[in-house]
């Protein structure tokens, strides 16, 4: 386990930046609670600071994941959240949408969200801005990209996307056998 690299703190933070915005600034400066940023095997974790100092005492080959895995980078060098990271996100988000319970199925299964499903969404969302879907009830259940701005999915037919899925918690059971390996 290693701190990440300029390059790979820029990129990371790029993608966090899409989803909670300026909020970025409550994960790194955090007084009571201070996290650190680590890399794992291409996995990016967010750390408390203590267990880190911990960690250090394993054998690179020994450890298998510590704090909450963000994501990870591809080959490419590219960077990909993962819906482990939804419960930082939803902390913090800038952007949210709140779908009904008739259309949390759907997108739970791995469908985009639809205005027919849309119970409410905040006021000022850009076009191509990271979104956090929630249903009624508050809980988080996934993340995308607004497929319109709040203004122009007012008047969408029912039918049409108003954000494209990402990630949801249904990966879990869906992508079980390929999302820890």
């Amino acid at each position: 386990m290693r701190q990440l690299t300029e390059e790979e703190t820029r990129v990371v933070f790029e993608k966090l930046a899409a989803y909670i915005g300026r909020n970025i600034s409550y994960l790194v400066d955090n007084k009571e609670n201070p996290h650190v940023f680590r890399l794992q095997k291409d996995r990016v974790y967010y750390v408390p600071e203590n267990v880190a100092k911990l960690a250090t005492s394993v054998a690179r080959p020994n450890l298998m994941s510590v704090g909450i895995c963000l994501g990870k980078f591809t080959k490419t060098g590219k960077f990909r959240l993962h819906i482990t990271s939804l419960s930082i996100l939803a902390q913090h988000a800038k952007y949210k949408i709140w779908i009904k319970q008739n259309g949390e199925m759907p997108f739970l299964y791995g469908n985009h969200v639809l205005k027919a499903h849309v119970g409410k969404m905040s006021d000022d969302i850009p076009e191509h801005a990271g979104v956090i879907v929630f249903s009624m009830h508050d809980a988080p259940l996934g993340f995308g990209v607004s497929a319109k701005s709040t203004s122009e999915a007012r008047n969408l037919q029912p039918t049409a996307i108003v954000a494209f899925r990402q990630a949801d918690i249904g990966e879990y059971l869906r992508d079980e056998d390929t999302l820890f390996t």
